[in-house]
């Protein structure tokens, strides 16, 4: 997840014009990728990915990292959290409206590789609240937004997390690896 020194994951406008992107992070989110077989997305995140995704590999033009997601997507189990889509819509893509925190859970406990989240900032902090993620890799991009989405919100409970691992990448954003503790 990108976030800003103050926690954000959008600007005022809704927008991640500050987010700071690289070939080493994309190396970073493709090992991430490749140890999971579930994706699991909120609407918002989800409507910016899918009209991409699919087909980005295909392109002409496309890096060794859009061949890789679009590849990796296009096989891996997709789950979205969203009361505004519709099942129908989007074969092959499980969509849930209720029971979130139940499905999720449960998702959990079957057998398979891990369950990865990419952006979803709003799903995020519902899954907080719910203590249903055990892991935060976090961006940090070198910048102070001020105003916008908050990754973080009022909190039931404080959650502990260690550290695992942090890089830097050259262009100043640090991704910070935590487990809960």
């Amino acid at each position: 997840m990108h976030v800003s020194l103050d926690g954000r994951t959008t600007s005022a406008t809704g927008g991640m014009e500050w987010v700071k992107v690289s070939d080493e992070m994309f190396d970073c989110a493709d090992r991430q990728s490749a140890r999971a077989d579930l994706a699991l997305y909120g609407h918002g995140t989800f409507n910016i990915m899918d009209p991409y995704w699919p087909t980005a590999g295909d392109e002409p033009n496309a890096g060794r990292h859009t061949k890789t997601h679009s590849a990796w997507y296009n096989n891996v189990e997709k789950v979205v959290v969203s009361t505004k889509l519709k099942q129908q819509d989007h074969p092959g893509i499980k969509i849930i409206s209720s029971n979130i925190a139940e499905y999720i859970a449960g998702l959990k406990q079957q057998p398979g590789r891990d369950i990865v989240m990419f952006g979803s900032p709003t799903l995020a902090r519902s899954l907080m609240q719910d203590n249903l993620i055990d892991e935060y890799w976090l961006f940090i991009n070198p910048v102070i937004v001020g105003a916008g989405k908050p990754l973080f919100g009022d909190m039931n409970q404080p959650i502990g997390l260690e550290l695992v691992e942090s890089t830097m990448f050259k262009n100043g954003v640090v991704c910070m690896h935590y487990v809960k503790a």
